[in-house]
């Protein structure tokens, strides 16, 4: 089991990345922006360094859905490894089943 405040902080961080998704994507655009203007490049890389850092969706974690354990992450079932082997056991998972031989 995770702790609950960094699993409130990565929440956060959910909320924050989708407040400032749209700016974020104009100002990437304008960056990359083959017609437009050095002082324009210039001022949009000077936007992006201005957003706050958690507004970049490479800092939100992919945690388990139940208890929020940051690694071992199964992206297709949204839960981690641990809790994938312990429902699949308990049968809790349709269409997935455990072999053995």
């Amino acid at each position: 089991m995770a702790k609950k405040s960094m699993v409130a902080k990565n929440e956060q961080r959910k909320v924050i990345v989708a407040r400032y998704a749209t700016k974020r994507l104009e100002l990437k655009k304008a960056l990359i922006d083959p017609n437009g203007t050095d002082e324009s490049r210039e001022a949009a890389r000077v936007g992006l360094q201005k957003l706050p850092r958690n507004a970049s969706p490479v800092r939100v974690r992919n945690r388990d859905a139940v208890d929020g354990r940051p690694r071992g992450h199964l992206k297709a079932y949204g839960i981690s490894r641990v809790r994938f082997r312990d429902m699949a056991h308990r049968g809790e998972l349709p269409g997935i089943t455990k072999s053995s031989w």
